[in-house]
């Protein structure tokens, strides 16, 4: 592999050596040889990354999963380049903007994400994924970023201003645990713990994101903004493009059910009409300045749900194994990317005590995460449906940073003047290199160690999805909760949660879809099975 990929290197020096832009112009085929020869190293390198993972699989050989691998194939060709002296020519074939990464790379990732989300045991456990992914990406956001400052402070590390740690807070806040839930699935843990990794992950970006956005909002504008502004301002992103997402969704699904396209025929038109709809809430959202992103999750959330059973059975098959291909092609190629930068790129490597404390300070915060909203989910929850503490401890350790991270950290680089953000960006790569590298590979003996391998008699799915969809209600005792307000309100958003559960049965999906609720409630166990298997 090495001799190949060195010869296709040198293939490449000639035409990206000293002629300048008046060379190029002049031998115009050799431009276009030395595009085609870089497109197939690229090509080269996203089929080894599936052959290799396919076959670390195969062997169930966990201590190098498959965006590890990925990873490391960016720094093997990364590292040649530079041997090979054609870092200039070979960093062309991939320099692409942050750009790149929102408009083609992470909208089928999201999507995707949203669209895997809807399935039964998703939302029986709906309250705590929501707890764990909005309250606690708030929580690990400001944790990460006043701990960032205040090192900054005592010289501990890098200092950036307060706005700008809070700007990393929340873009490291993202995680990507697609390498822990690959071991989740093999080594059979308990599904609601999958349930909660998974939710966790997809919904924390949205938050994120619109988190990210609204720092670097607050930093572009006068720095006198009061604190209700910038809640406002942090409420009108988040909420504005989640309701842009989930009126597409609804949209799509009325379309779909009232348009009669669900016939042979009209297959063709279907399957083309559903991939255009999230692209067309990204777009929307994007265009009223809002987050594009968080509009295509919910999309993809809405449209799982109700949309896709509007589809034909054809379509509903081609649809879905066309957004995992386009997804599973998106995400190998940001790992490969992200191997690749490292060995590429000039990094602000002298500030490397500020790469290994934000590692820590992360640590403590996705812990500060974890174990408070743990806490809030057990207070509302009897009993048999608590979550234990090695689940918690299996929940804090399978928080990776991954795409959104990097996505977010590469934006960075525009947004944040004098080196600051190149500062930013080099200790977001090196902490999700570390992170999948070294915590992915780990995992299966870090679950193994915590008695979590095999733990589906703790929290069977059968019994969480017996009565109630999903929900068993809590028992209510008002002598040990008459002095404990907190305890209560939770108790009543906890109830609310099993109403809006009982609303979408009896009135939304009959409404949006051709079927009703029992109907719904089958075919999502069964895609569900379908799914993890």
């Amino acid at each position: 592999m090495s001799t190949v990929v060195e010869e296709l290197l040198q293939m490449q020096i000639s035409p990206a050596g000293g002629g300048g832009g008046r060379d190029s112009q002049s031998h115009p085929g050799k431009e276009q040889q030395a595009a085609g020869v870089g497109i197939l190293l690229q090509i080269m390198m996203l089929v080894l990354s599936f052959v290799l993972g396919h076959v670390l699989r195969r062997h169930r050989f966990y201590y190098l999963p498959e965006a590890s691998a990925s990873l490391l194939i960016g720094l093997i060709v990364g590292a040649l380049a530079n041997i090979s002296n054609t870092e200039t020519s070979i960093r062309a074939w991939f320099n692409f903007h942050e750009e790149f990464f929102f408009l083609f790379l992470l909208p089928p990732i999201i999507f995707q994400s949203g669209f895997s989300l809807s399935p039964k045991p998703f939302f029986s456990n709906f309250g705590a994924i929501v707890t764990f992914a909005l309250l606690g990406a708030f929580i690990a956001s400001v944790v990460t970023g006043v701990l960032v400052y205040l090192g900054g402070l005592i010289y501990l590390t890098y200092r950036l201003p307060f706005v700008e740690c809070l700007m990393f807070g929340a873009l490291i806040s993202a995680t990507d645990p697609v390498t822990v839930l690959s071991i989740f699935q093999e080594l059979g843990i308990d599904t609601n713990l999958y349930a909660l990794v998974f939710g966790e992950s997809v919904l924390n970006d949205a938050m994120a994101i619109s988190l990210y956005r609204t720092m670097s909002s607050l930093k572009s504008h006068a720095p006198g903004q009061n604190f209700f502004m910038v809640i406002f301002r942090f409420l009108e992103t988040f909420v504005g493009s989640l309701s842009a997402g989930v009126g597409v969704g609804f949209i799509s699904a009325l379309l779909f059910k009232y348009a009669g396209l669900d016939i042979d025929n009209l297959q063709n038109l279907e399957c083309c009409l559903f991939v255009l709809f999230p692209y067309f809430s990204y777009m929307l959202a994007e265009g009223l300045g809002l987050t594009g992103i968080v509009s295509i999750l919910f999309t993809g959330i809405v449209m799982k749900h109700y949309t896709y059973s509007n589809l034909s059975e054809n379509s509903q098959r081609f649809v879905s194994a066309f957004f995992h291909l386009i997804s599973s092609l998106a995400e190998t190629f940001v790992f490969i990317y992200m191997g690749f930068d490292i060995a590429m790129e000039q990094h602000s490597w002298s500030h490397v005590g500020f790469i290994f404390f934000s590692i820590i300070f992360i640590g403590v915060a996705r812990a500060a995460n974890v174990f408070s909203c743990a806490y809030l989910v057990n207070l509302v929850r009897p009993a048999p449906r608590q979550i234990p503490v090695k689940h918690q401890k299996a929940l804090w350790y399978s928080g990776l940073r991954g795409a959104m991270a990097f996505a977010l950290a590469l934006q960075s680089v525009h947004d944040l003047p004098e080196g600051h953000g190149q500062t930013i960006f080099t200790a977001t790569t090196a902490i999700v290199v570390l992170t999948v590298l070294l915590i992915g590979g780990s995992t299966g003996t870090v679950l193994e160690a915590l008695q979590v391998v095999g733990d589906d008699h703790d929290g069977p799915l059968s019994e969480s999805l017996d009565g109630n969809n999903g929900y068993v209600a809590p028992s209510y005792n008002e002598d040990a909760t008459s002095g404990n307000r907190l305890k209560m309100k939770l108790k009543e958003f906890h109830k609310s949660t099993a109403s809006f559960t009982a609303l979408d049965r009896n009135y939304l999906t009959p409404f949006f879809t051709s079927q009703n609720g029992d109907d719904e409630e089958e075919h999502g166990k069964i895609d569900y099975c379908q799914n993890v298997a």
